[in-house]
C-alpha cells in the first residue's frame, strides 16, 4: 500500500506531504482545485509520461517521491535480481528537470521497465481514460484473460505464434527466391559455364603468358641480339675468351717471377669459367630462340578470352574469379530455395497444427471465464441499482492472432426489455463507471494488487446508485487500499482518510492538501452535499459518518 506521498515544486505545488491509511482514502474538492494532480503524480512515479512543464515556475526541478509498502515474494526477487536493496518500506521518487527524468527506488537509480514492473504488483489506476479503454474489445480480451489466470498458456502460444510468422516471412523470401529460378537459372548457368570453360586455375597466368607473347613477337631481335653477345664472347680471335686466355697467360709466366702475382692467378681463372658459362649459356638460348607461329597463336587466343570475361566480369582475373563465385553462391541459393520453401512450408504445417490445439485451448477456457465473469459482473450490478441488467461476455472465432482467434466483446443491457448490445453503445456515463466498478470488484477479489485508485468512479450516478456504489467501495477497502477522488458526499463519508484539496490564490494561484481530522469531515461532507455548511448539511453529514461506523 502506499504510506505517503511527498511533491515538491511541482505544477501550482510548493511542497506537501499527504499520508494515506488503509482502507478507503476520499479526495475531495472544488472542481479545478487540483485533486487530479495528485493522481498523475502518482502515476508519473510509476513511470507515467511527463515533461518539463510540470516544473513550478521558478524552480529548477521538481521532486515526487513515494513511500510504499509491500512484502510480495515477487517484488523481493525483483530487487535482488536488479541489485536493488529491498525494504519493507520502499521509497519510489522521481526526480524532474527541463532536459530528463530519473526515477530512483531505495537510493538507486532505475530504468522505466523496472518500475512498471513493481507498479503492476502494487496499484491499479482508474482514470477517464481507461474509462474509454474498458469500451475497446481488444481491452475486453486483456480483461478475460487476466481473470482466467493462466499466463503460462497464453504466453506459450505467443511465442509459438511468433515463431510461426517468422516461418511465413522466410517462406515468402524462399518463394521469391524459387521464383527467380525460371528467368534467373538459365542465365545464371551460361555465366558460370562461360568462366568455367576458360579453366583459369591461376589469377596470374595472363601475366605470365603476356611476357611470353613479348618474347614471340621479338623472337628475330632477340636471336641477333644474343647471337651477337655470343660472337663477342667466343667468336674469334678478339673474342673476350681469347683476351682473357692471353691476360691469363702473362699472368701467369709474371707471377712465376713475382710471387705476389699469384693472388690474381685465381680470379682470372673465375673470369675465364665465368666467360664460358655466358657463352654457354648464349649458344643455348641463341639454338632455342625460333618463331614459333602455333604458340603464338595459342596465347593470342587465351589474351583474346581473358580479355573478354574482363569486360563482363571485373577489371582482372582475380576480380573474374571473385565473381564466378559470386555467382555460384547465387545459383546455389536459388536451387536451394526450392527445397527451403518445401521445407518451411512442412515447418510451418506442423507450427499452425500446434498453434490451432493451443488456441483451440484457450479458446476453451475462455468461453467457460466468459461464463463465470458474466454471471459475476450480473450479481455485482444487482448491488449496483442495475438489478435488471443482463451481462454477457461474446466470443467468436476469428483469424489467429497474437491473442489466439477469439474476438472478445462485452455486451450489455440495462433495461429489462433491451436488446444486449456492445456497451461501448448503450451504457451511459455512470452505468459504466459502475460496470467498471464490479469489474474491478472482482478482480480485486481474485488479483493481489495492494492498491486501486479510482479518479471520480461516480462519474454521472446520483440516489440510490451513488449508494450502492459508496456500499460497493467501502467494501472493497476492507481487503484493498483504496484511494477515491469523489464528489458525492455518500462515498466521502465511507473513507477512513478524508483528503481536501483547495485553491489559494494570492500572489500567485497554490494547492493545499490536508488530512482531515473527524470534525473537519463534517464540513467537507456538509460542502458536498449541499454547498454550504448549514446546520441541516452538517446534521446530514454527521447522519452519513455515523451509518460507516455501525
Amino acid at each position: 500500500m502506499i504510506n505517503y506521498l511527498h511533491i515538491k515544486n511541482y505544477i501550482l505545488i510548493d511542497e506537501l506531504m499527504i499520508d494515506f491509511s488503509s482502507g478507503l482514502n476520499a479526495i475531495t474538492g472544488e472542481t479545478g482545485a487540483g485533486k487530479s494532480i495528485l493522481i498523475n503524480a502518482i502515476d508519473i512515479v510509476f513511470g507515467g509520461k511527463v515533461s518539463g512543464s510540470v516544473i513550478k515556475r521558478g524552480s529548477q526541478k521538481a521532486v515526487i517521491e513515494l513511500c510504499i509498502s509491500c512484502c510480495k515474494k515477487e517484488i523481493q526477487k525483483l530487487f535482488e535480481e536488479n541489485d536493488i536493496e529491498y525494504l519493507q518500506e520502499t521509497i519510489i521518487s522521481r526526480e524532474i528537470t527541463e532536459a530528463t527524468s530519473r526515477i530512483r527506488v531505495n537510493g538507486t537509480i532505475v530504468n522505466q521497465n523496472f518500475i512498471k514492473e513493481i507498479k503492476g504488483y502494487v496499484i491499479d489506476i482508474h482514470s477517464q481514460h481507461q474509462l474509454y479503454a474498458y469500451m475497446e474489445p481488444k481491452y475486453q480480451l486483456m480483461l478475460l484473460d487476466n481473470y482466467i489466470k493462466d499466463e503460462a498458456e497464453l504466453e506459450k502460444y505467443k511465442v509459438l505464434y511468433v515463431e510461426y510468422q517468422n516461418i511465413l516471412k522466410e517462406l515468402e523470401k524462399a518463394k521469391i527466391e524459387a521464383e527467380k529460378s525460371e528467368t534467373k537459372t538459365d542465365f545464371l548457368k551460361f555465366e558460370i559455364n562461360e568462366i568455367e570453360q576458360a579453366g583459369i586455375e591461376d589469377i596470374n597466368e595472363e601475366r605470365d603468358i603476356r611476357d611470353e607473347l613479348r618474347i614471340l613477337e621479338n623472337a628475330e631481335r632477340l636471336k641477333e641480339l644474343t647471337s651477337c653477345a655470343y660472337w663477342t664472347l667466343n667468336g674469334n680471335e678478339n673474342s673476350l675468351t681469347d683476351i682473357i686466355s692471353r691476360v691469363k697467360t702473362n699472368v701467369y709466366k709474371a707471377a712465376e717471377i713475382d710471387k705476389g702475382l699469384e693472388n690474381l692467378q685465381g680470379s682470372i681463372e673465375e673470369i675465364a669459367e665465368l666467360a664460358r658459362e655466358i657463352s654457354a649459356e648464349l649458344r643455348h638460348y641463341v639454338e632455342s630462340v625460333e618463331n614459333n607461329t602455333e604458340r603464338f597463336n595459342e596465347i593470342q587466343e587465351r589474351i583474346y578470352i581473358f580479355d573478354k570475361l574482363k569486360r563482363k566480369y571485373g577489371n582482372s582475373l582475380e576480380e573474374v574469379m571473385k565473381t564466378y563465385e559470386r555467382l555460384c553462391g547465387e545459383l546455389e541459393a536459388i536451387e536451394n530455395s526450392t527445397k527451403k520453401a518445401e521445407g518451411l512450408t512442412v515447418k510451418g504445417g506442423e507450427k499452425l497444427k500446434e498453434l490451432n490445439i493451443i488456441a483451440e485451448r484457450i479458446s476453451e477456457k475462455r468461453r467457460e471465464a466468459a461464463k463465470r465473469l458474466s454471471e459475476s459482473v450480473v450479481r455485482e450490478l444487482e448491488n449496483l441499482e442495475l438489478s435488471k441488467s443482463r451481462f454477457e461476455i461474446k466470443i467468436e472465432e476469428a483469424e489467429l492472432s497474437l491473442n489466439g482467434k477469439d474476438n472478445v466483446e462485452f455486451y450489455i443491457s440495462t433495461n429489462i426489455s433491451g436488446e444486449l448490445e456492445p456497451i461501448a453503445k448503450v451504457a451511459s456515463g455512470g452505468e459504466l463507471s459502475r460496470i467498471i466498478l464490479a469489474l474491478k470488484t472482482i478482480f480485486a477479489e481474485a488479483d493481489d494488487i495492494d492498491t486501486i485508485i479510482f479518479d471520480e468512479i461516480d462519474t454521472g450516478i446520483s440516489g440510490k446508485a451513488s449508494q450502492s456504489v459508496a456500499d460497493k467501495i467501502h467494501k472493497l477497502s476492507k481487503y484493498r487500499q483504496i484511494l477515491l477522488i469523489t464528489h458525492q458526499a455518500v462515498i466521502a463519508s465511507k473513507a477512513e482518510n478524508h483528503i481536501l484539496v483547495t485553491k489559494k490564490q494570492d500572489r500567485e494561484t497554490s494547492i493545499i492538501v490536508k488530512n482531515l481530522n473527524e470534525e473537519e469531515k463534517i464540513s467537507a461532507i456538509a460542502n458536498l452535499a449541499s454547498g454550504d455548511n448549514s446546520i441541516f448539511a452538517r446534521e446530514f453529514a454527521k447522519s452519513l459518518l455515523a451509518e460507516k461506523n455501525e
